[in-house]
């Protein structure tokens, strides 16, 4: 029987990654004599990060049904535990180890553990990689990035943008691209694994779902916009409202609808512990990131009734339950993608399951993956007007739901099982 190891966030914390490593770890599970552990973080980043990563709100059990084995162990803050990391995994002796990347931030743990992985073992280490150079980028973000990736025998990338970005980062090896797992013993280059990030089946339409009902009870109107996810300023959410605000002075039919949690403001800044950790953190990032970059004053929210289009706006500014997550797609026609630089997107990957067209910039990898006119429609980055007429062209000139349906059918995680699982 193969054994691999999924390492990343745990099914217990919120968001897209946590998501995804499940998704895999579930994917693997149901091939026939797979092995599935996912080894987990207890803490994914310094304790002086003023955010709650955990999923308090969801209950319901993603790994119900499988023989997936949860072990939550490593803490970023605790270099003890990543010793304690590498041992169990030693002992468990998967033939692969696919470890998920995600910030530079990860870069001393994950570099560090790969790295004691490795030594004296035959498990293949191989770096699932959701972005390599991330926007901040300072100097501290390029020393961990390289430490870390170094360590990997092989990678995984979702865009062929992140391979290149990779080829920049490690300029002193020599890699080739497949879209199929190979053996590497023997060879001198470093194998890129070339995979699209697969359509989430962990969020289902529900057929009893009764979309009309909601739309009255929450006063939406015909034609719906939904920005879903995290609020990061990256996500540019700010501009997706003032092209949003565009098309309602044309149209009193549309709707938009704002679901997720700001990123910044989870705790209860009331307490003393919170008040430390955003001084210090504050101070942390005056050393490392960009006075540009810093998001603590990005509120695009006031925009709205800036803009006066409060009434034409449904907002949900909280952490969505996985139960819920079905509402606000099935009651949408688009998907709002309005990125400053993109990776990329588990949002864009729900969106496919509900057969949702994505109305995306032409950044990062939505060229790759949005065909423009058939399963969505790409607009010029920070070009509001161009947003603006993308929106339109979704009411005028409609995407087939067969398309995006055709477009997405190869992404599935049973395909990316197999890739990651053919020898």
């Amino acid at each position: 029987m193969e054994k691999i190891v999924c390492f990343g966030a745990g099914p217990m914390f919120k968001g897209g990654l946590a998501n995804y490593n499940t998704s895999l770890a579930k994917a693997l599970d149901a091939k026939k004599n797979v092995e599935v552990h996912i080894v987990s973080w207890t803490q994914q980043y310094p304790s002086i990060i003023p955010r709650d990563f955990i999923d308090r709100k969801s209950k319901s059990d993603l790994l119900e049904g499988t023989n997936i084995k949860v072990h939550y162990l490593t803490n970023y803050n605790n270099p003890l535990s990543w010793r304690k990391t590498v041992k169990l995994v030693k002992k468990i002796n998967p033939s692969k180890m696919v470890i998920q990347w995600s910030i530079a931030i990860q870069g001393l743990p994950l570099g560090r553990i790969a790295k004691l992985i490795k030594h004296k073992s035959n498990i293949e280490v191989i770096f699932d990689l959701h972005f390599v150079i991330q926007k901040e980028n300072s100097n501290i973000d390029k020393m961990l990035t390289k430490y870390a990736l170094s360590k990997a025998d092989s990678f995984i990338v979702h865009s062929l943008k992140t391979g290149k970005e990779l080829e920049q980062v490690l300029p002193q090896k020599n890699f080739y691209y497949v879209t199929k797992h190979e053996k590497s013993e023997g060879k001198s280059e470093t194998q890129i694994l070339k995979l699209y990030h697969p359509v989430y089946n962990m969020f289902q339409p529900d057929p009893d779902f009764d979309i009309e009902k909601q739309k009255k009870e929450w006063g939406i109107k015909k034609h719906v916009f939904l920005f879903f996810g995290f609020i990061r300023k990256y996500k540019g959410l700010h501009n997706a409202i003032k092209a949003f605000a565009k098309l309602a002075e044309k149209r009193d039919d549309v709707s938009l609808l704002v679901v997720g949690e700001s990123f910044w403001q989870t705790l209860d800044n009331k307490k003393l512990s919170t008040r430390i950790k955003q001084f210090v953190f504050k101070v942390v990032k005056t050393v490392v990131i960009k006075k540009g970059d810093d998001e603590k004053n990005y509120r695009p929210l006031e925009l709205i009734d800036e803009l006066g289009i409060k009434d034409k706006v449904f907002l949900m500014n909280d952490f969505v339950p996985n139960e819920d997550v079905h509402k606000y797609f099935q009651v949408s026609d688009a998907i709002l993608l309005f990125y400053l630089y993109a990776t990329p997107s588990g949002v864009e990957s729900i969106a496919y399951n509900f057969k949702l067209p994505i109305l995306a910039t032409s950044v990062g990898h939505f060229p790759e993956t949005v065909k423009d006119g058939y399963n969505g429609y790409l607009a010029e980055p920070e070009n509001i007007e161009s947003m603006a007429t993308a929106m339109e062209k979704i009411i005028t000139t409609p995407i087939s739901a067969e398309n995006i349906e055709e477009s997405s059918k190869e992404m599935s995680w049973s395909n990316y099982a197999d890739a990651i699982l053919a020898n």
